[in-house]
């Protein structure tokens, strides 16, 4: 069935349902997507030998470079496995050019992705990924058959993202034996800026555990106090149902999980008022359509910022909206790209920007990841 109809019987189905000031319900499905000439592709598939890139995440150094991180994936029918490097590229003009792709860890044929950068003290950029081994899928790591599992790594640079530091296992730090398939964001972290915990950096993570015979996921953060000299587990949410995840700091200093949910047609949220070491039981946000997709939030000190592939049913209709209540409503929304889009991750260029670098194309959604600079005022 086409799109149009599956999202239009779904609004009316859903038309009773109490949503948040501002929400739209469903949004429409876009027309025609525009010409490939009007995206700015980071990276684009078959680049570098690589045959699709996908997860990006992008975070802007206190120098104000921009650094566009991505898993660089070999093969595309190996989805989520297989032989994946994770890469990043350089900006010093926001945007308008980039370097040429860095390989921030290479491990052969095994899987490294899913970049977590966080800016911290002294200009570091600290930077947690994931592993496992190349011939593992979803479904056996989950099951906990695999070869091996999927194990948390960490690594930093102090040259602006020119070089990085040797990846660093912090499996016994921060996943729990019982969890299964572990994930890093993916999307960038924050560092605490106010409060008790000051200087505190955090991840948002996610994993899997067996209940009941069923694969059952639980989001959660983990934190470093010391600069990312060594890391600990925060508690996970304590409902499941929720995994990839982005965290934000509120005007208050409490922290805001905002969280792919596996049911229903909504975003989910919980809340911390201990940095991150334990989570309030997730609620729906009815103000933020989701198809069970990775989304991202930041905070620029005023409002809210959220991206997502805004849709019911399909990744498509990247959309940028606002909340100038700490997300207690989405006031405005900008529509990024109508057509097919996935993953995406926010960051603030300046006090009148944001960007979004995302998971788009005119054929599939991982033809390439777009960069696109907005001004906060077309938000409304």
């Amino acid at each position: 069935m086409h799109s149009l109809v599956i999202i239009a019987v779904l609004a009316c189905m859903q038309s009773c349902q109490k949503e948040s000031s501002g929400a739209s319900g469903f949004p429409d499905t876009p027309i025609e997507p525009p010409e490939e000439s009007e995206f700015n592709y980071v990276y684009e598939q078959g680049e570098n030998g690589y045959e699709v890139y996908r997860i990006p995440s992008i975070v802007k150094t206190e120098s104000g470079a921009l650094l566009a991180f991505a898993e660089a994936r070999r093969t595309r029918s190996a989805g989520d496995s297989g032989d994946i490097d994770l890469v990043v590229k350089r900006s010093a003009d926001d945007g308008e050019t980039w370097s040429e792709s860095i390989t921030v860890w290479d491990d052969g044929k095994n899987t490294c992705g899913n970049p977590v950068p966080i800016v911290g003290k002294d200009g570091i950029i600290h930077l947690l990924m994931t592993w496992n081994n190349g011939e593992d899928k979803w479904g056996t790591i989950t099951q906990g058959t695999g070869k091996d599992t999927r194990r948390p790594f960490y690594c930093y640079s102090t040259d602006d993202g020119k070089t990085w530091s040797d990846p660093v296992e912090i499996t016994s730090a921060i996943k729990e034996e019982s969890w299964n398939w572990y994930a890093t964001g993916p999307c960038h972290g924050i560092m605490i800026k106010t409060g008790e915990h000051e200087g505190r950096l955090v991840s948002p993570n996610y994993f899997t555990v067996k209940e009941s015979g069923k694969v059952v996921s639980y989001s959660h953060t983990a934190y470093s106090d010391d600069n990312g000299k060594t890391w600990h587990a925060g508690k996970p949410t304590p409902s499941g149902g929720v995994g990839e995840c982005s965290v934000v700091e509120l005007q208050d200093g409490t922290l805001m999980l905002n969280m792919r949910a596996s049911d229903g047609f909504y975003r989910k949220y919980s809340t911390s008022s201990d940095g991150g070491e334990t989570w309030s039981a997730p609620q729906t946000d009815n103000g933020l359509i989701d198809c069970a997709c990775q989304g991202s939030i930041i905070n620029d000190g005023n409002c809210l910022f959220f991206s997502n592939a805004a849709s019911a049913t399909e990744r498509i209709n990247m959309t940028v909206k606002k909340s100038d209540d700490d997300g207690k409503t989405w006031s405005g929304q900008y529509i990024v790209y109508p057509g097919k889009s996935g993953y995406s991750d926010l960051v603030e260029i300046s006090d009148d920007k944001v960007a979004v670098y995302y998971e788009g194309g005119k054929n599939r959604y991982t033809d390439g990841l777009d960069f696109k600079i907005i001004s906060k005022t077309s938000i409304r």
